[in-house]
């Protein structure tokens, strides 16, 4: 038996001192009594990082966990950010999801505002991310916060900052708050309030009355449609705006329609992952859906599938990419603005763009960079991520989405046409643009490290009878892109790989994309030739990777 180090016990038993929930404070003496040694080396092996995507690690006792000493100490960190530069004049937002402890860390939160002499404005339900992206300009306030985790498994939860543009943090925003937040004392030190305000139809209506307007009213609205929100917190709201758009409320699948923060029914909560929509393709199937779409549990992604011959079980799901290119041509044909899209999604976004006259530009991965981008008009990555109203949400939005891909398949239809009809018609357009991905999930993150300096250190000459034309160490940086970690690999023949590690997952994620010219009205035989050279690329890949 290994014996507990003194400082980690030390570090322990301070963490027990303070710990205001009697579920960590007893799963810590647990493991203490037990001599866990190695489970609570890992549990204080530093502090849970803040960081541009807030705070996000599985629920637990311990610094390097989410947890209500964690929660309190960045919410007082926040605080003191924004007193510090004089961003008072307005409230702080704050929701929460149905994950485990999202209300109790929610309600620390605002206690912690108030205390600080902030206002602070407490959703009174479990919300999708959306909302509050949208709820910080229109109640004018100086900041937001989503108790979330998002898509990831069910022992996790996040924390996740927004400042009062309605956007995600950037830097140096984040490490100025990280500062804040490691400089606070004792939690006995942290003064706290119970007078907060709470908002809940007022907002929730305000919302629903923005997305009803995306769609005109004379649009077609025959459509059949399948959902599910994955166990997560989208159906109230999802019902709600299909309903108040016109359309027919979707039937839903029973067995994941309501909040359950332990996602029975699927392995990942993520509807990119295999398997994950299989029950709304079933539902669609028995229900002769038009459509079959799906969130992830926070509501702020989109998937769609469709009905294809050509599919195992006659349906398939569109590929983040290919639904971004369709709202792109369907949005992009009438508004003046920017497009955008992040450096791992498609560079067909960039081709519809400039098709319309609309600029264009890219991003780092993640909507804290393509909701800040001025004029946007629309937005997206290929994560399922989809901004279709910057006006109203900075942000990726999966009901607003959900609404609008529900107007492009109603269109579609009145014309006796399908997204399959429309993707064909991009790719006889533009040139086919195939995408695949990557990703390798590790134990041991030092494993990426080490393959991200193998690939520094010796890049491959060719991919998949690709030529490396090009290789961009993007941990440099560029005039139109800050510092990443990553590495972006121009091909020939228009090919193009990035390899960066997961910013939310321990993953290496390798994004690939092939562009096939399409010869007359033949695009089957193009996807065939895309399939084939996405799956010569990534076998290279994997052997230059070497994970």
């Amino acid at each position: 038996m290994v014996t507990v180090d003194d400082a980690v016990r030390a570090a322990a038993e301070a963490w027990l001192s303070e710990d205001p929930d009697p579920d960590t404070r007893a799963e810590l003496r647990q493991l203490l009594d037990a001599g866990d040694a190695a489970e609570l080396a890992d549990r204080f092996a530093g502090t849970l990082e803040f960081g541009t995507a807030g705070l996000r690690g599985a629920v637990g006792a311990g610094s390097n966990r989410m947890n209500r000493v964690v929660v309190i100490r960045a919410a007082a960190g926040l605080a003191a950010y924004l007193k510090a530069n004089g961003l008072t004049d307005g409230p702080v937002l704050i929701g929460y999801d149905a994950r485990h402890k999202s209300d109790v860390f929610a309600e620390d939160t605002a206690a912690v505002i108030r205390g600080a002499g902030l206002d602070a404005v407490l959703l009174d339900r479990p919300t999708p991310t959306p909302v509050v992206a949208f709820g910080i300009r229109h109640l004018k306030a100086v900041a937001g916060i989503v108790v979330t985790a998002s898509h990831n498994p069910p022992q996790d939860n996040g924390y996740k900052v927004y400042l009062g543009d309605g956007s995600q943090i950037v830097p140096p925003a984040d490490s100025e708050i990280a500062t804040a937040i490691d400089a606070v004392g004792s939690l006995d030190s942290v003064p706290r309030g119970d007078d907060w305000q709470t908002a809940g139809d007022d907002l929730l209506d305000a919302y629903l009355d923005r997305i009803a307007t995306l769609v005109p009213a004379d649009a077609p609205r025959e459509l059949k449609v399948a959902y599910t929100p994955l166990h997560g917190v989208g159906r109230l709201l999802v019902e709600a705006a299909v309903e108040r758009a016109g359309f027919a409320v979707p039937a839903v699948v029973a067995s994941q329609a309501d909040p359950d923060p332990d996602f029975p029914t699927v392995s990942f909560p993520n509807p990119e992952e295999p398997g994950a929509i299989d029950a709304a393709l079933e539902l669609a199937r028995a229900e002769g859906a038009d459509i079959a779409v799906a969130n992830d549990p926070d509501a702020d992604r989109c998937a769609v599938a469709v009905p294809d011959a050509a599919a195992d079980g006659g349906w398939r799901m569109l590929r983040g990419d290919e639904l971004g290119a369709l709202l792109g041509e369907f949005l992009l044909s009438r508004p003046a603005g920017v497009a955008a899209c992040s450096i791992v999604s498609s560079s067909l976004l960039g081709k519809i763009a400039t098709a319309y006259g609309v600029e264009y530009v890219d991003t780092l991965t993640g909507f804290k960079w393509i909701g800040r981008v001025p004029g946007l008009v629309f937005g997206y990555e290929e994560a399922l991520g989809y901004c279709v109203d910057p006006e109203a949400v900075k942000d990726k939005d999966g009901i607003s989405t959900l609404v609008r891909v529900l107007q492009l398949a109603a269109q579609a239809k009145a014309e006796g046409r399908t997204l399959l009809d429309l993707l064909d018609d991009l790719a006889k357009k533009y040139g086919l643009h195939a995408t695949d991905q990557l990703a390798v999930r590790v134990d041991d993150l030092s494993l990426i490290a080490a393959a991200m300096d193998r690939l520094r250190a010796t890049p491959p000459t060719s991919l998949g009878g690709h030529a490396v034309e090009r290789v961009e160490d993007l941990s440099e940086g560029s005039a139109t892109l800050p510092p990443t970690d990553g590495l972006r690999y121009t091909l020939s023949e228009g090919a193009r790989v990035v390899v960066r590690p997961s910013g939310t997952e321990p993953k290496l994620k390798c994004y690939l994309e092939v562009v096939i010219p399409v010869e007359g009205e033949d695009v089957a035989v193009a996807r065939t030739q895309a399939s084939t050279e996405l799956t010569a690329i990534k076998q290279d890949l994997s052997t230059a990777v070497g994970i």
